[in-house]
């Protein structure tokens, strides 16, 4: 448990990447499968991670990215989207896949299946979208927690134009929406964040026990 901590006090929202050092493939696959392990509400996973390491890719998208240089000198730049339909064919989908998995019988899957057509058959499409919004969050929230105990910096970014993603990215035509944003690489030496000491509220004030 305290390497966990450890790692936690480690970790800070990085200012400055070293433009010089990349993650290696053994850290991408790590961030890969931590995302894809991530926790969703139903198990419906209406998050998909898009990975970019194209270095002029990077630099056009500090524009839409108000101006944070980490986006062009991060090793690589992960954008958190949400999915824009998730509708009975997505949920008979996932359905399929528990089956196809777990080899659990249709009359054992039924009832659960028939509630999440009728939910979402019947959720509008502002409230869809925030609740895949928050699975993005939970998302966000595990793989910083990953970055920390790998010693990837990392910096998590709300600060962005979704549509300039979209567009830059062409995410529409894979029916995918950006809603966070995270570079993460090395930090760099001259980074003066990184000696900072932690500003935390005493964990008195921070959590009651009941």
């Amino acid at each position: 448990m305290l390497q966990v901590i450890e790692a936690l006090k480690w970790r800070y929202a990085t200012k400055k990447f070293d433009n010089k050092r990349m993650l290696s493939t053994a850290q991408i696959d790590i961030l890969k499968n931590a995302f894809n392990l991530t926790a969703t509400s139903f198990g419906l996973q209406p998050v998909r991670l898009v990975i970019i390491s194209d270095k002029k890719q990077q630099e056009a998208l500090v524009p839409v990215t108000m101006n944070q240089q980490q986006v062009a000198d991060a090793s690589h730049v992960l954008v958190f989207c949400i999915e824009k339909n998730v509708d009975g064919t997505y949920v008979e989908d996932y359905f399929n896949n528990v089956k196809a998995i777990r080899n659990t019988p249709d009359e054992v899957l039924k009832p659960f299946k028939d509630y999440l057509l009728d939910h979402f058959k019947n959720v509008s499409v502002a409230d869809n979208h925030l609740w895949a919004t928050k699975q993005a969050y939970l998302a966000m929230g595990n793989l910083l927690t990953v970055c920390a105990l790998e010693e990837i910096d990392a910096c998590p970014m709300e600060g962005f134009s979704p549509e300039g993603y979209s567009e830059a990215l062409d995410l529409d035509k894979h029916g995918i929406q950006p809603v966070l944003v995270m570079p993460v690489g090395h930090r760099a030496e001259d980074d003066m964040f990184s000696s900072l000491k932690k500003v935390r509220k005493p964990i008195a004030n921070a959590v009651l026990e009941l």
